[in-house]
């Protein structure tokens, strides 16, 4: 059995140069999915290197005309923020809904989204905002970053930073939660941005997605009439003990409808 070494880094590049001479090392945010997958031997990292005393990683601000979260910062600091709940209060409630709150204190942002797990809330809000990730040496768009089951543009010894979201597109977060994880059975963002309507979807079971037939509709007519006949593709999901594919992609079509009236219905 191979000994894990655990060490804190206090500089950026600390990390990067740890993850470059140890490909079994994982970066340790929050720990809420990785020690879980030790736990159970899912995962045997050789090293841990602590994120916590990295400042660059912190701090959520606005900043040129847009919403600044690092990727340190938990979904319960988020959930709080009065400047969240003032420029984008979507966002708030979509981190305020996540698990319970001994895991809202501890998870992160950037932990969700670079683990990318396929019934993650946080990936699906990214995706209909139109955030950029932002690592320690480039910037990444939301649509390019997320490449399917736990899967990411990451590269093995890059560092994700934190997220940049524009300040005005109202943002409207559902889910129908599995009972015991809190995680999405099936989840549904909508947003509405300076670029058009983003529907993006999560729980389906391969990755977050955006359901471009229903950005087209609501472009053209944002109401939720204008979803009538359009159904998401069971092929795009997958069935487990908790639920089919075709119930996943039932409820995606229910959960969009209901978003959509809450944009119509309700503050942004």
């Amino acid at each position: 059995m191979s000994v894990l070494d655990f060490r804190t880094a206090t500089r950026m590049a600390d990390a990067v140069a740890w993850l470059r001479e140890d490909p079994d090392a994982k970066l340790l945010a929050g720990g809420q999915t990785l020690l879980a997958a030790m736990r159970l031997r899912l995962a045997a990292p050789t090293l841990l290197i602590d994120l916590q005393a990295l400042p660059e990683l912190k701090g959520l601000r606005e900043d040129a005309g847009q919403l600044w979260v690092g990727a340190m910062c938990s979904h319960a600091q988020v959930a709080a923020s009065p400047l969240v709940r003032q420029r984008l209060p979507g966002l708030g409630r979509l981190a305020a809904g996540i698990a319970d709150q001994q895991v809202r204190n501890r998870g992160t942002l950037g932990g969700s989204i670079a683990n990318a797990d396929p019934a993650a809330c946080w990936p699906a809000g990214v995706l209909a905002l139109g955030g950029t990730v932002v690592t320690d040496r480039r910037e990444i768009t939301a649509d390019d970053f997320f490449q399917g089951l736990f899967s990411t543009a990451l590269e093995a010894d890059e560092v994700l930073v934190g997220v940049r979201f524009p300040l005005a597109p109202r943002l409207h977060y559902l889910k129908f939660e599995q009972p015991a994880s809190r995680f999405a059975l099936t989840g549904v963002a909508v947003a509405r941005t300076a670029d058009g309507v983003r529907v993006a979807l999560t729980g389906l079971g391969h990755g977050v997605c955006r359901w471009p037939e229903a950005e087209a509709a609501l472009a053209r007519r944002f109401d939720a009439q204008a979803l009538n006949g359009l159904v998401v593709d069971a092929a795009l999901a997958s069935s487990d003990l908790h639920a089919s594919a075709e119930y996943r992609a039932h409820l995606a079509g229910v959960l969009t409808r209901r978003a959509v009236q809450q944009h119509l219905t309700s503050a942004p």
